[in-house]
C-alpha cells in the first residue's frame, strides 16, 4: 500500500501499519518469552523495514503490554497495582510492603532499572495520582493472538486491514500531519497528546478512536523512557503520529489540491532536503 502523505512530506522514515492478527509473519522480530524489551523498538524495526510482533507472553514489559491491547497488565507488576503506582511516583520507599518487594526483585534488576523501583521514575506526584491514571487509560483485549508490525507499503489492502497507521515525524512532518488531519473536518482539534507510554500512543489510544463517528490522530513519544530507546534506533527529533485507519484514507484523499502542493510547504521540504545532503556529507 503506498501512501500519498508519505510521499508528499517526504517522511524519513516509511510509515508503519499495526495490525491484530492469528498468523506470525515469516520472519518477525519478536522479544523471547518473560524478557524485558520495549515495544517501540518493534515499531522501529517495521519502520526500518523489517516485520515485527508481540502477544500476550512477548509484549517485552507491562507499559507495553496494556499498550497494544492485551488487557490490565499492571496487575502483574511486582507488587501488583499498587506496585506500579510506587513504581510509576515515588517509588517502593515509604511504601509498608515496599523492602519485600524489592527485595524479591533484587536479582532481576540492575543499576538504573533497581533505582527506578527504589526511588520511583517520578513521572507523576503520587500512587493516588497513578491510581487515577490508571483508571483513565482506555484499557484493552484485542480479539486476535498478536499485534504485528509491518511496513506500510508491504500491506495489501485488498486483503488486509490495519488498525493503525504510524508515522515517526520530525517538527515539519507532524506539523503537516496535524494540519492534513484538521483540513476537511471544519473544526480543530482532531489530534490529541495524551499523557501515555510510548506505545499506549500507538495501540490502546488509536484503537478507542477508532470506535468514534470522527476518530482523531493521537501524537506520541512524548514518554521520555520510549525517546531513550527509539532514540537508538531511528535517531533523534521524532514523535510518532498514530492514525486510526478510517482516518488514514480520509487523510490519504485530502493530499491533492492542499497545502501539501502549495509554496509553504514546497520551501520547507527545499530547507529539509538541503539539511538531509549536508548530514550525507557529514
Amino acid at each position: 500500500m503506498e501512501s500519498s502523505i508519505a510521499q508528499a512530506i517526504e517522511t524519513k522514515h516509511s510509515p508503519i501499519a499495526l495490525l491484530w492478527t492469528d498468523e506470525k509473519p515469516a520472519g518477525a522480530m519478536q522479544f523471547l518469552e518473560g524478557k524485558w524489551g520495549c515495544v517501540m523498538w518493534l515499531a522501529a524495526a517495521a519502520a526500518k523495514g523489517r516485520p515485527a510482533v508481540c502477544d500476550a507472553a512477548t509484549f517485552g514489559c507491562v507499559g507495553g503490554g496494556v499498550g497494544m491491547g492485551f488487557g490490565d497488565c499492571y496487575k502483574s507488576f511486582p507488587g501488583s497495582e499498587e506496585g506500579f503506582c510506587h513504581f510509576l511516583s515515588s517509588g517502593s520507599e515509604g511504601w509498608a510492603e515496599g523492602p519485600a518487594v524489592a527485595e524479591m526483585v533484587k536479582p532481576f534488576l540492575r543499576g538504573e532499572a533497581y533505582d527506578n523501583f527504589i526511588h520511583g521514575e517520578r513521572y507523576i506526584r503520587s500512587p493516588e495520582l497513578v491510581k487515577r491514571f490508571l483508571k483513565a487509560l482506555p484499557i484493552t483485549q484485542i480479539p486476535k493472538r498478536y499485534v504485528v508490525f509491518r511496513p506500510l507499503a508491504d500491506i495489501d489492502p485488498k486483503n488486509e486491514t490495519p488498525q493503525t497507521v504510524i508515522f515517526f515525524a520530525d517538527p515539519d512532518e507532524l506539523s503537516a500531519l496535524v494540519v492534513l488531519a484538521n483540513y476537511s473536518r471544519g473544526d480543530n482539534e482532531n489530534v490529541i497528546i495524551p499523557y501515555a507510554a510510548g506505545c499506549q500512543t500507538i495501540g490502546i489510544y488509536p484503537y478507542r478512536e477508532a470506535k468514534s463517528d470522527r476518530p482523531r490522530a493521537v501524537v506520541g513519544l512524548t514518554d521520555l523512557s520510549a525517546r531513550v530507546c527509539i532514540r537508538k534506533q531511528l535517531g533523534d527529533n521524532l514523535l510518532s503520529f498514530a492514525m486510526p485507519f478510517a482516518l488514514f484514507r480520509e487523510m490519504e484523499t485530502n493530499v491533492e489540491g492542499s497545502f501539501l502542493q502549495r509554496h509553504t510547504w514546497r520551501e520547507l521540504l527545499t530547507a529539509k532536503r538541503s539539511e538531509r545532503e549536508k548530514e550525507k556529507k557529514r
